[in-house]
């Protein structure tokens, strides 16, 4: 299964798993599932750490390349039609952010790593 890990799923996943659901955790810990994050996650983290919204362990440069190269985690380019997409979203979820991981998961067949409930409306298939 080809997973999008949402930024709060990513954190969570990356600081030890303990507010990951059990079976996002197991989704996660399953080899025979690919790991992905979007562009619009490691923006939106870098920002936030930026504001002193969020503490990281190391820097997040750093922590992209070691989740890349221990666990697989393959990053989703911000393609134009992800954005155009956007149009076609009705407005459940106001975060900019959030609705171009929506986008971008019904547009390549990603099922969603969650616990969000707004990804719900949208008709995507959510792990949690």
């Amino acid at each position: 299964m080809d997973l999008l890990l949402d930024t709060c799923a990513f954190i969570w996943s990356d600081s030890g798993g303990g507010d990951l659901s059990s079976a996002a955790s197991a989704a996660l810990r399953d080899p025979a599932n690919r790991l992905a994050l979007s562009y619009a996650s490691i923006w939106e983290m870098q920002l936030k750490s930026q504001k002193g919204r969020l503490l990281l362990r190391k820097p997040l440069g750093e922590i992209i390349h070691e989740q890349c190269t221990h666990n697989g985690l393959a990053l989703v380019a911000i393609e134009p039609e992800d954005i155009y997409n956007l149009a076609r979203l009705p407005f459940h979820h106001a975060d900019p952010f959030d609705r171009l991981i929506i986008s971008q998961a019904k547009l390549r067949g990603f099922s969603v790593v969650t616990g969000d409930g707004e990804f719900g409306k949208y008709s995507v298939p959510i792990v949690w």
